[in-house]
């Protein structure tokens, strides 16, 4: 199943791309991130069928096994993409959030765009390794 990461804004050079990047080289499973203009832009046809999965403050704080459960039931239904869309400064309308398959969030803090990328690529990498019985979920 791809892991397919949308994200409004550059990440550009910095701090948070390098995690990212570290995190996107790890991971077995395929993977793909697109990034759009702050506004506008045009998202590629997904692979279907297909989950969509927004990262929004009001979604569910999941544990990582509870995340990776959830990602290894979809891959076992047959889902050959996987969407992670983050959104830009004002988030998600509310058709947005009524058609995604999950709101996800990170705890209920705040946080900054491009940490929450980094972050996901981190969960996303930990939730593999957890559905590959790979130690790595246990550490840090």
């Amino acid at each position: 199943m791809l892991l397919h990461v949308i994200a409004r804004g550059k990440i550009a050079r910095s701090p948070e791309a390098e995690l990212v990047a570290r995190y996107e080289k790890r991971l077995t499973w395929p993977v793909k991130f697109t990034e759009l203009p702050e506004t506008g832009g045009r998202v590629p046809e997904p692979q279907s069928p297909y989950k969509t999965v927004l990262l929004d403050e009001r979604g569910k704080d999941l544990s990582s096994e509870e995340f990776a459960a959830i990602l290894g039931r979809w891959r076992d239904d047959g889902m050959r993409e996987c969407r992670f869309v983050l959104g830009a400064a004002d988030g998600h309308s509310e058709d947005e959030r009524r058609e995604a398959d999950l709101l996800l969030a990170f705890g209920s803090a705040t946080w900054p765009h491009l940490l929450a990328r980094a972050m996901l690529a981190e969960q996303l990498y930990r939730a593999t390794t957890i559905l590959a019985g790979h130690p790595y979920h246990r550490s840090g």
